[in-house]
């Protein structure tokens, strides 16, 4: 039975639920989706506290907006260390097998170049006994 399992495939099947919930939440806030979504929450956000007639929870300039998003950076900043942390093992990873890779097609290269030059030796041998035969015959 052959094992189609891939280097890649694993690495992934060792991370932990903790390293899967990271990479997650780096795929998440690096997207576009969340880069629209947060801004239209933002912007409801300021609208909602500039046109408020009865109460306004956060008045201009908007210091509790700015604690959630300090907030939210203290705790996306390692969260996307940790993500990129496992991205430079991975690449480290493959770099790995693909040098391995190719030490084992080079000697499988040299392997061949042996093969035919001996292949090649035992021809010239062959055509040069059969001159010497030819000669000989003469």
């Amino acid at each position: 039975m052959i094992n189609d399992t891939n280097w890649h495939e694993k690495h992934k099947a060792t991370l932990n639920v903790g390293s899967r919930l990271a990479d997650s939440v780096a795929k998440g806030m690096g997207s576009w989706k969340f880069i629209i979504v947060q801004t239209i929450l933002v912007v409801l956000w300021m609208t909602l506290n500039i046109a408020a007639f009865t109460y306004h929870w956060d008045v201009y300039p908007f210091i509790l907006l700015n604690l959630l998003f300090s907030t939210q950076a203290a705790y996306a900043a390692p969260i996307i260390m940790m993500s990129q942390n496992r991205q430079s093992e991975r690449d480290r990873l493959q770099a790995q097998a693909d040098y391995q890779t190719n030490i084992d097609a080079k000697l499988e290269i040299e392997a061949l170049t042996i093969q035919l030059n001996k292949l090649e030796v035992e021809k010239l041998d062959v055509i040069i006994s059969l001159l010497n035969e030819m000669k000989e015959t003469k």
